[in-house]
């Protein structure tokens, strides 16, 4: 072979090799741009978190264990009369929307089906 065939090889070689490394760092630098977009997307997001924070903030947790015990029984009865007036406002609905189905006019909507 002669001596320009290897000059010839290696300069295909270095030139592919540029090649690959100009096309991974175009691909890096794409990916590294669309990181930082991600980040000031991110920022703008935590951004707004951070000023309704407080709003979002639960009470602190106290458990029951430590509690009094007359005070717990307490909570809880207020609780369940809570939730029975509840159940009867909701039963009281119901008996009304029935009484209004039963006691309806049937000739209320009698010229819906009169044929003109």
């Amino acid at each position: 072979m002669p001596w320009w065939s290897w000059l010839l090889i290696w300069s295909v070689l270095v030139l592919g090799l540029l090649g690959m490394l100009a096309f991974f760092a175009w691909w890096l630098f794409r990916k590294v741009v669309a990181a930082g977009r991600d980040a000031a997307d991110l920022l703008a997001k935590t951004e707004v978190l951070g000023r309704h924070a407080d709003e979002l903030s639960e009470e602190p947790f106290h458990p029951a264990v430590f509690a009094d015990l007359a005070e717990l029984h307490e909570q809880r009865s207020e609780r369940l009369a809570e939730r029975a007036v509840a159940r009867q406002a909701r039963r009281d609905a119901r008996v009304r929307r029935g009484k209004l189905l039963v006691q309806a006019d049937p000739n209320r909507y009698a010229h819906l089906i009169r044929r003109t």
